[in-house]
């Protein structure tokens, strides 16, 4: 009994706990004046709230909650439907219940609900519409449900079990002419051109270098060039492509999780990248999901580990890079040696995308000595004082002029690296979209072996 009494007394508002307090210094009032109308008042004001947590702490409910969310999967910016039908279970009629929706504070507000005296087994259908702020793996729900009194005086809650979830993916923007897609790369479509013309047994030669088969010794060619020569056997083209993507908290400028200032972004994007780092994971979904729709077999690696695929590893599909990508969280790495290693094992013969954030000559020297194959690679890195310029720093320490210049020079010198070792390379700009970019990095901004252009336009 007692314990029961201390929960019914818990329920109380704030309301409740006013008006308890109010009667009893009626009744100590009443009783030390003799007064018996205070008396008689501060009986009936103490009785009220304690009724009314009676009569809701009595009251039983059994509902199910149950959502529908169409589509379960929404690119950043985008929308989704949720249908909710509450059911009540019970078999007696429900009283006045308040039902809020807890949602994720990237979400947006949680929608409330009212339902009043719902019948046995009937069902009570609301929707609502979400937008897709922040990408990640979201959860919908459980539903809270309120119990409240006539007067406001008690209020019960209860929190359900049920829930529904939410993927909210990167963008993905078409991507026009450049980028691997141009043919500049090897294992491109102009390799797919020259095999498929050729044919599977056609033979081309090489010089001869230590250690080869003498068997493979290609002995016109070797008459012909006064050298010894060697048959290289083509196989089919299968395409090939590996992405790399810095992911490091250290070379990003990263947003808090609240919303914040609106920003700046590129022009005729109404929801423009919150940092640099949605930036980059926004132009491996469209890269990667380019490249991999053309029939490339892609392979996409982070400065913590591959993203391997639903089932075993290796490829990665459209919907799988999507997800994966869903999930992605700045790292605590402070170098990019183990991503670069990694990449190194995955990316074969294949063409190679980097995706990096603020990065220094001694940051690309592991990928320049670990990629000199037959393919062109390609770079994007990026500005990050142009997101500091775009809104990012508001509201907090700003960047220093002194910080900006050092990662500038920093980005350079890597940049003048990686051209100098027959990389493409660009440099992003915050008020600059991904096609714009990738479109660039095919350009002769791009293929420029010793250049210092920002995406085209002379230092």
């Amino acid at each position: 009994m007692r314990a029961t009494v201390r929960r019914a007394l818990s329920y109380l508002t704030m309301r409740g706990r006013c008006l308890i307090g109010a009667g009893t210094a009626l009744l100590l009032v009443g009783a030390v004046l003799g007064e018996r109308a205070l008396v008689q008042l501060a009986v009936f004001v103490l009785a009220l709230p304690l009724l009314s947590a009676g009569t809701v702490t009595r009251q039983r409910f059994r509902l199910t909650a149950r959502r529908t969310v169409t589509p379960a999967r929404v690119p950043r910016g985008g929308t989704a439907e949720v249908l909710l039908e509450i059911t009540n279970v019970d078999n007696r009629t429900g009283g006045l219940w308040m039902l809020t929706e807890q949602l994720p504070t990237e979400l947006g507000h949680s929608p409330r609900f009212v339902v009043d005296r719902l019948q046995g087994a009937a069902i009570a259908t609301f929707r609502y519409r979400l937008r897709g702020t922040r990408r990640g793996r979201h959860v919908l729900g459980p539903l809270r449900l309120r119990l409240l009194d006539p007067f406001g005086l008690v209020e019960r809650t209860a929190v359900g079990i049920d829930t529904a979830p939410l993927v909210v993916v990167p963008r993905v923007q078409p991507l026009g002419a450049g980028g691997l897609t141009a043919g500049h790369g090897g294992g491109g479509a102009a390799s797919q051109r020259s095999v498929a013309v050729h044919g599977e047994d056609d033979v081309s030669a090489r010089e001869y270098r230590h250690g080869d088969d003498l068997r493979k010794v290609h002995w016109r060619a070797t008459a012909r060039t006064g050298e010894l020569m060697v048959r290289i056997e083509e196989k089919p083209w299968r395409a090939q492509a590996t992405l790399l993507l810095d992911t490091r908290a250290r070379a990003h400028l990263i947003a808090g999780r609240a919303p914040g200032v609106p920003r700046s972004g590129p022009p005729g994007d109404d929801c423009p990248p919150p940092d640099s780092l949605e930036w980059l994971i926004e132009a491996a979904a469209s890269i990667g999901t380019s490249l991999a729709r053309g029939g490339a077999v892609l392979r996409t690696v982070t400065d913590e580990g591959e993203l391997a695929p639903t089932l075993g590893r290796g490829r990665l599909g459209p919907e799988d890079l999507l997800d994966r990508l869903a999930a992605v969280r700045p790292s605590r790495v402070a170098g990019l040696r183990a991503g670069v290693d990694l990449l190194c094992r995955a990316a074969g013969d294949g063409p190679v995308v980097c995706l990096l954030g603020a990065v220094g000559p001694d940051d690309v020297v592991d990928l320049i000595r670990g990629r000199s194959g037959p393919t062109t690679d390609s770079a994007i890195l990026l500005d990050l004082g142009s997101w500091a310029d775009a809104g990012l720093a508001r509201g907090r320490r700003s960047v220093s002029a002194d910080a900006r210049d050092t990662l500038a020079a920093e980005r350079d010198a890597a940049a003048a690296l990686l051209r100098a070792a027959g990389w493409r390379v660009v440099v992003a700009r915050a008020d600059q979209s991904v096609p714009a970019v990738w479109a660039a990095l095919g350009g002769p901004a791009g293929r420029a072996s010793a250049g210092r252009e920002t995406l085209g336009t002379p230092a």
